[in-house]
């Protein structure tokens, strides 16, 4: 498994980089050639389903991951946020591992921390150090996207 880690502060709130993070839909218009979907339609919760769609027409798979865990940030009495972590399981034929986004306060906005682990079936360990480069590369890009929109 290809582990990495992503690591992001922001000025925004964390109920607000949380949003935007967790906005299913959104993450489809920053990585290449796929669309997202969800299922069942609505708030996500624990079972929802997010499926990326990656390829071009017929030449391409689906990537499903169920949300295992949902933890959203909720406002704390004394002043601050309480963090937020969701955590899905990729359950596809291509793809396999889990991936946790953490949303946290830190210096009057937030922190992102986003884990993830990876594999492609039938890619041998000996790919593992480039997939995390490209995973860390692809999502660095995707999470500073989400939270500067």
């Amino acid at each position: 498994m290809a582990h990495f880690r992503i690591q992001r502060c922001t000025p925004l709130p964390v109920g607000e980089t949380w949003r935007r993070l967790t906005d299913w839909s959104r993450h489809g218009a920053h990585v290449p050639l796929s669309g997202v979907t969800v299922r069942p339609a609505g708030p996500t919760r624990v079972g929802t389903v997010v499926v990326v769609r990656t390829g071009v027409g017929r030449a391409g798979f689906d990537d499903p991951m169920e949300v295992v865990r949902w933890d959203p940030p909720a406002d704390d009495t004394s002043g601050g946020d309480t963090p937020g972590i969701c955590r899905l399981e990729k359950r596809g034929s291509v793809v396999l591992g889990w991936a946790e986004i953490e949303v946290r306060p830190r210096d009057g906005g937030s922190e992102v921390v986003w884990r993830e682990e990876a594999r492609l079936r039938g890619l041998p360990r000996l790919f593992d150090p480039p997939t995390a480069w490209s995973g860390r590369l692809l999502f660095g890009r995707v999470v500073d996207a989400l939270i500067e929109d």
